[in-house]
């Protein structure tokens, strides 16, 4: 019998894909831009378009030149503005170039990114911003409101404010004043005192350059993460992690040619506001001069296919409910925008059901492979292997010089045989440094074992034989069923093998009529054109599930609640289903 020392997965490693990447560069995330200027300044950094009515996709090139003289001069701003090293700038910004600005230029700055999601509602937002300390906010004009409205509540001293037309070419941002700007909430008649314009602190800063010494140990971002289970806490992470991850997954690419230089166009459709999208799109393809076609949208499936046929992209990092979007979508299906050029795929965030998989891969021809990884080691652990097998409900196997373990639910220090169920427990030099002021919270997830910080992940898990690991559930998921235990996981991936079914979420909530038990309700989203009642979906179930297994409860809905990268809130299903009980029986005693 195997054991986790042994690392078995290195033996399902490619020939090119290297068993350990140490030592480390001892480089930071804005000198690779700096180094990828030097070697290709005329090459393009950035596609940013927009799609006008009548005229179509106009789009305008930011070359790596101009992005590093771009991003110099903002952190130039921000030096005069009073920042000092290792302060925090929230950004509030989806995929667009204002945040890759604002990005490295707060880390040449010696800042600390704490960038948030924009479509938050402004409690939480604001908790956020307040919780990270951020004095300077960076955002896009139709949020500017929200920030300029609970600027009170928090420290926040100065808004910075860009618009999407700010990065298009000068016609299309006539056009896209005219027709987009103030029917899409984009149009801000007048800041409030102290705020600027981010184009205007960029001239102002013209040829500036800051001079700041940033180390690779020095904290680059604060990554909230916690929203699936409650109050979000900001993992903190140094340069040196985001550097050693974004290498974990270009060398693991290596074998397939992906890394071979700026021929290589990234869809940025993963949300940049998320370590994944950092890490997997950003910081990869500069890594390499590739070039990254913004998506600030990425649920307006018809712009995304439209970026899609007109930027070719080869590099498509995404998650399960977008390409199961694209997959179903009347454009790919019926042929009109084609998916060929695409040829490498990591998908994340939640499981990626075999179905969404297979037909991805026969429209584009190129690979979908499934990985996992966690805010707290930014951003990948493992993936399946590009040339080799992919073990169907694998997450797949661990990148070089990521350690794994699964110990016991029960005594957390033990491990379990290969093939038994318990804990993932990882350690790697992407290791976070901790919680951002919760040494509480961050004891309880690093815990120091045989000298070594290790992570305990909170999901469930087990690994095979040969090194490839599955997924199970997340602990705080599991359910009890008749004294038995349920992992909703398992139950979603059987109801998404249903040919009528797009997505599906299932959770334990409070039986209607036995106090203080729990049963299995299934939310249901249909394929567009599909039909399917409950009970044939019961039926289906159980041809896969043992009895206790099964929901006996269906909702069918439009949309399943998920965070920014694609995870369905169970909790949030559950809260909709009291709320509803509590609905009826206030009715009932009417």
């Amino acid at each position: 019998m195997v054991t986790y020392a042994e690392k078995p997965w290195l033996k399902v490693y490619a020939d090119k894909v290297p068993h350990s990447l140490a030592p480390y560069p001892e480089t930071t995330l804005h000198q690779m831009l700096r180094e990828a200027a030097a070697k290709h300044p005329q090459s393009p950094a950035l596609y940013t378009s927009a799609r006008l009515p009548v005229v179509g996709r106009i789009s305008k090139v930011i070359t790596y030149g101009e992005l590093d003289d771009l991003t110099d001069r903002f952190a130039a701003a921000l030096l005069a503005m009073g920042l000092q090293k290792g302060d925090r700038v929230a950004l509030v910004m989806p995929n667009i170039a204002g945040f890759l600005i604002a990005y490295y230029g707060v880390l040449k700055a010696g800042g600390v990114v704490a960038a948030t999601n924009p479509t938050y509602p402004s409690e939480r937002m604001a908790h956020q911003i307040n919780d990270s300390g951020a004095r300077i906010v960076v955002c896009m004009s139709m949020y500017y409101r929200m920030v300029d409205g609970f600027r009170s509540q928090t420290q926040i001293q100065k808004v910075i404010v860009t618009n999407v037309k700010d990065w298009l070419p000068t016609p299309a941002r006539i056009l896209f004043g005219i027709a987009k700007e103030k029917k899409g909430g984009h149009f801000v008649e007048a800041l409030s005192p102290g705020d600027e314009w981010m184009l205007d602190v960029l001239e102002r800063h013209a040829g500036q350059k800051p001079n700041v010494s940033v180390s690779h140990n020095d904290l680059a971002i604060f990554q909230y993460t916690g929203g699936t289970t409650g109050v979000a806490k900001a993992a903190a992470s140094a340069h040196k992690a985001l550097v050693a991850n974004m290498l974990h997954c270009r060398e693991f690419l290596k074998a397939a040619d992906l890394t071979s230089g700026n021929q290589q166009v990234f869809l940025g459709a993963i949300p940049m506001f998320h370590a994944y999208g950092i890490v997997t799109v950003v910081s990869f393809a500069i890594s390499i001069g590739g070039s990254i076609t913004l998506v600030p949208n990425a649920r307006d499936i018809p712009d995304l296919l439209d970026v899609i046929n007109t930027f070719k992209p080869s590099i498509f990092m995404g998650v399960p409910a977008l390409y199961n979007a694209v997959n179903n979508h009347p454009l790919v299906t019926s042929g009109k925008v084609s998916l060929g050029s695409i040829r490498a795929c990591i998908s994340g965030s939640a499981p990626l059901s075999s179905t969404t998989k297979q037909e991805f891969e026969r429209l584009s021809g190129g690979k979908l492979l499934e990985g996992y990884g966690m805010s707290e080691m930014p951003t990948a652990s493992h993936s399946n292997p590009f040339f080799g097998e992919n073990r169907e409900g694998s997450i797949g196997i661990p990148f070089p010089d990521v350690e794994c373990r699964i110990v016991s639910l029960e005594d957390h220090t033990v491990e379990v045989p290969p093939g038994e169920i318990g804990e993932l427990v990882m350690t790697g030099p992407h290791l976070m440094e901790g919680y951002h002021n919760q040494p509480e919270e961050t004891a309880n997830s690093i815990r120091v074992v045989d000298g070594k910080r290790w992570l305990y992940t909170g999901d469930i898990a087990r690994m095979d034989e040969d090194g490839y690991f599955y997924i199970v559930d997340r602990k705080k998921d599991m359910a009890l069923i008749g004294g038995y235990n349920v992992y909703p996981n398992n139950i979603d991936k059987v109801l998404l093998q249903h040919p009528s079914v797009l997505e599906a979420g299932v959770a334990a909530v409070p039986h209607p009529s036995k106090t203080g038990q729990e049963m299995l309700k299934a939310w249901i989203v249909l394929k567009p054109g599909h039909s399917a009642t409950a009970e044939e979906l019961m039926d289906f179930a159980s041809k896969y599930l043992v009895r206790y297994e099964v929901p006996t409860r269906f909702e069918f809905i439009d949309s399943l609640p998920k965070t920014s990268v694609g995870k369905t809130l169970r909790r949030e299903l559950v809260r909709m289903e009291r709320d509803a009980q509590a609905k009826n029986a206030s009715s009932a005693s009417r």
